[in-house]
């Protein structure tokens, strides 16, 4: 049994998918089938079933799961004990962000660190915050921009960077379109452009509707604002957008605060609380919170 093969199962477990873990991993998909077929000949059963669109657990890979990750610990705290003891700072981190928001200049913060730490590989990848979240408590990711709705997720550690409003946006021959401002019962009435649940603006936006007793009409879900802004410019409804994109928005838009109440969202920076973390992702993470105003 080696460490790659409990690694390899690990990740496959984790993504439910051969192809996704081997993306994570950034090796060849059939490296991995080979490596988990491998470790189920040595145990004499199957670890995962195979039959549905998604990779999902035996009963024996059930059992042997506990072990494998903690045996991955078990070698991380080995590693992390001798960089510390060194002082020297390598390896590999993942910073996770829900889209490219200019005011934290996140290229900046990674192009200071690199300058600083040349040999720690620095990765970036784009998700919403529930996914992210569930990547820091993993390990998958060490550092992450989530967009809040309430207070910090459990085991996270946060520092809110920016707070700011949503906003409504229209094209210019929307009957709303002459309105400084809307209110929540009048959002209620319109056929709405929003952003996915497992977001932060989608989750302040259904706690205010069923805090009011009403019910959002979700017309149109996009994965990033700009694609918001792009639908509600057709005429299409009314998009639901965080302030900063909001400000940005197509001159064919007309963007309004939400009010009555106020709906306002939050930005924080984000890391594990508990478990080994790497003296790269310390670092990275103790750099971070200083580059950040």
């Amino acid at each position: 049994m080696e460490l790659r093969q409990l690694e390899y199962f690990v990740a496959v477990t984790e993504e439910a998918s051969f192809t996704k873990a081997a993306a994570r991993l950034h090796v060849a998909q059939p490296g991995v089938s080979a490596q988990i077929r491998q470790l189920e000949r040595e145990l004499g059963q199957p670890l995962l079933d195979r039959s549905g669109r998604t990779v999902r657990l035996t009963e024996a890979g059930a059992a042997v799961l506990p072990y494998a990750r903690a045996a991955l610990a078990a070698v991380s705290g080995a590693r992390f004990a001798v960089d510390e003891l060194t002082g020297l700072l390598r390896g590999h981190v993942t910073v996770g962000t829900i889209d490219w928001i200019r005011s934290l200049d996140l290229p900046g913060l990674i192009a200071e660190f690199h300058r600083d730490h040349p040999d720690v590989e620095v990765t970036v990848i784009q998700e919403d915050t529930d996914t992210l979240t569930e990547g820091l408590r993993s390990g998958r990711v060490d550092l992450a921009f989530l967009s809040l709705s309430t207070d910090a997720p459990a085991g996270i550690a946060t520092r809110v960077v920016i707070e700011q409003d949503l906003y409504a946006a229209v094209s210019h021959d929307h009957p709303l379109a002459r309105r400084p401002t809307i209110t929540l019962r009048a959002l209620a009435d319109e056929a709405l452009i929003s952003l996915p649940k497992g977001t932060g603006v989608r989750a302040v936006l259904d706690r205010a509707f069923a805090n009011a007793g009403l019910r959002p009409r979700i017309a149109f879900e996009a994965g990033e604002p700009p694609v918001v802004a792009q639908i509600a410019a057709h005429g299409l409804g009314v998009g639901v957008l965080p302030e900063s994109a909001a400000r940005g928005v197509p001159d064919a838009l007309h963007a309004m605060p939400i009010v009555r109440p106020r709906l306002s969202g939050r930005i924080a920076l984000a890391w594990r609380a508990e478990g080994p973390r790497s003296p790269a992702a310390r670092a990275l993470t103790a750099r971070a919170r200083r580059h950040i105003p």
